[in-house]
Parts: C-alpha cells; sequence; structure tokens
C-alpha cells in the first residue's frame, strides 16, 4: 500500500483491558510494523536551523484508541472483507513471546479462529477506517 494522507486514514485500537505498559507495547509493534510496511507513511528527515537531523515522522495523524478485545477482533474480521483497508493485527500471543523463533512457532500451533488481540492496526481509505472505528474513544 502506498499511503496518501489526502485519502488514507491511519489507526492504532489496543485492547482496553491491558496495562498501561502491555497498552503501550501493542502500540509501539503495531506503529513500528506500519511504518515497515506502509509505503509513504513517513516523510523524509529533516534538518533543524544548527544541523541537527531530525528522523522523518508519520504523514498525518495516528490516534491510539481503546476498545473491548471482542470488538477488536470484529473489526479485524470486518476489515479484511474491504480492500481498500491494510491491517496490521498484534495479538496476545505475540505479546507473550520473549523471541520472534518462540512466536514463529506458536502461531503456528493456534488457528485465526483462537487468536486474541491486543491491538490492531489500520490504514486506508477515509471512510472505511472511520466507518469502523470512528466512535471509540481515545486511549489516555
Amino acid at each position: 500500500m502506498i499511503f496518501n494522507p489526502a485519502e488514507h486514514r491511519c489507526a492504532i485500537v489496543v485492547n482496553q483491558d491491558l496495562s498501561n505498559g502491555l497498552a503501550m507495547n501493542a502500540a509501539s509493534v503495531i506503529g513500528v510494523s506500519l511504518g515497515n510496511k506502509v509505503n509513504n507513511i513517513v516523510g523524509e528527515d529533516l534538518n533543524s536551523a544548527d544541523n541537527i537531523n531530525y528522523p522523518g515522522v508519520i504523514y498525518a495523524p495516528l490516534p491510539i484508541l481503546k476498545s473491548p478485545e471482542q470488538y477488536i477482533k470484529e473489526i479485524e474480521v470486518a476489515a479484511l472483507k474491504v480492500n481498500e483497508i491494510y491491517i496490521i493485527p498484534f495479538s496476545l500471543l505475540a505479546q507473550s513471546c520473549r523471541t520472534y523463533d518462540e512466536y514463529q512457532q506458536k502461531l503456528l500451533e493456534h488457528e485465526y479462529k483462537n487468536i486474541q488481540l491486543a491491538g490492531i492496526g489500520l490504514v486506508g481509505n477515509k471512510k472505511a477506517v472511520t466507518q469502523l472505528i470512528g466512535h471509540l474513544p481515545l486511549f489516555r
């Protein structure tokens, strides 16, 4: 996907039942994946007047919202049916692992329907994303 801030919206929805530390972890992991997988979502590096480098940041707002885990799963199911939305699910399974190899092994042992989510990132058509998450409150 190539991000266009005039046409696209992005958001992260975090499981409201997580502790603050785990919620921040979920949001940060989803954010890193978002920056890695979505082309043109991060701007170019910039320099201050005294030539200190500031790495590029996201082109659009990235709200962190909260929701019950069950609704996050419903968002995922609905978003999978919309071609205009790219999703980045982050599972409680992944959050429980200490290494990527451990995560890979555990993921192979679980079916999609049984994987609970710590959070999900959404990027896509503004209207389509808003229909799924527009009513959710900010994570504060």
